[in-house]
């Protein structure tokens, strides 16, 4: 049976953009705040994105008032009562999460779904907040959640098969891509991510090259939309930093997730990027440092990180998070990679990889160049993620 009337609690950016995507999709919607001045601001703002979409064409003018009208505000809560679904877009505290679970699950029925959108906490101790845990469910949206394809579908271990059939089956009704992943620290993406920002700053504090070089090495090598420090300085310095925090801890310490001295400063200092102005960047200028053109530098810089990313990768295939298909789609989809990682390890050659990891951890002999154990009995058999 098709969900088709969903809450959404917390009128935030991702807030707004779930309820926008769900109406979008011919679902009624309430969308729940405490705050009557965040209700006010999220009404406003999606009538002068749905005006703008009018504008350009991309978008009917009947169609946009439409979704505005499968859109309620509402500060009540009991108003929820009715919901068959409703996902949670608030501030990314285990303790608030669990306490807005158990009120919802006092109000709704027994068949409603509750659903977090959280980038990164254990869906597992969420759903311990509730008696009828198997109800319980992660769909975490990017940013922005009316554009960007990919949902990540998380079970907990407690989920049932008809939660999570029913989730996988109604946001893929709303024209996304889902991929299914296991409640390990960060998902998909947060995960395999990691080393995009990681081993960018650990090559600037070697002292091999300056933030532009390192942004530039990999937009022009490899064809990323944007450079790690340009992205992290988009994402906000303090974003960036806590997530890498949480899954540093979340994986007792594993040296592969191992927060840097330079993004803790920065954080420290308030430079969190573009929104305050300056981060590994400063925006008040009007231009930037420019990188150094010396291409075998830019390729030594961009191949380094490439093969950390699909080694994290190819780690997350190996332990189960998710399919190789599903972290491909994730990384293509959920954070506009130019291919994804693991296609990529097949054109590149997977021995050819294992022999750029294993020539990382010799030099450094450090635990974060480990090689995965699927790369090196991949290379053995001769076997390819995809390839006939």
């Amino acid at each position: 049976m098709q969900i088709k009337h969903v809450a959404v609690v917390g009128s935030g950016t991702m807030g707004s953009g779930i309820a926008q995507v769900a109406a979008t999709a011919g679902c009624s919607v309430l969308l729940y705040d405490t705050n009557a001045d965040a209700l006010s601001k999220a009404e406003q703002s999606l009538k002068s994105t749905l005006a703008k979409l009018v504008e350009k064409g991309k978008l009917d003018e009947s169609k946009a008032q439409q979704i505005q009208a499968n859109i309620l505000y509402t500060g009540e809560m009991q108003d929820l009562k009715n919901a068959e679904l409703i996902i949670e877009a608030i501030i990314e505290n285990l303790d608030v999460k669990r306490s807005l679970f158990k009120t919802l699950e006092g109000i709704v029925s027994s068949e409603c779904i509750l659903a977090s959108n959280t980038s990164s906490l254990s869906i597992a101790s969420i759903a311990a907040s509730v008696s009828e845990s198997g109800r319980v469910v992660g769909i975490h949206f990017f940013n922005p959640a009316p554009l960007m394809q990919l949902v990540e579908v998380i079970p907990a271990v407690q989920t049932s098969a008809q939660t999570l059939a029913r989730a996988v089956e109604t946001i893929s009704s709303w024209n996304k891509v889902v991929a299914v992943a296991k409640d390990t620290p960060g998902f998909i993406v947060n995960r395999v991510a990691r080393p995009f920002y990681s081993e960018a700053i650990r090559i600037y504090e070697e002292g091999i090259a300056d933030f532009a070089t390192i942004d530039h090495a990999m937009k022009s090598v490899y064809g990323f939309r944007m450079g790690p420090f340009e992205l992290m300085d988009f994402i906000g310095n303090d974003v960036n930093y806590a997530v890498t925090e949480s899954v540093f801890t979340a994986f007792y310490f594993d040296p592969r997730y191992k927060p840097s001295f330079t993004q803790k400063r920065l954080t420290e200092a308030g430079y969190l990027g573009r929104k305050t102005g300056r981060g590994y960047y400063d925006y008040s200028k009007e231009s930037h440092l420019e990188p150094l053109k010396d291409e075998g530098l830019l390729k030594h810089i961009a191949d380094r990180i490439l093969v950390m990313l699909i080694n994290e990768a190819a780690d997350a295939c190996y332990l189960n998070v998710a399919s190789a298909k599903g972290i491909d789609d994730a990384m293509t989809k959920g954070v506009n990679y130019p291919k994804g990682l693991l296609a990529w390890a097949d054109e590149l050659g997977i021995g050819s990889c294992v022999e750029e990891i294993d020539a990382l951890y010799t030099l450094y002999h450090e635990d974060r160049y480990r090689c995965s154990a699927l790369l090196r009995n991949m290379q053995r058999d001769g076997k390819t993620f995809f390839s006939a």
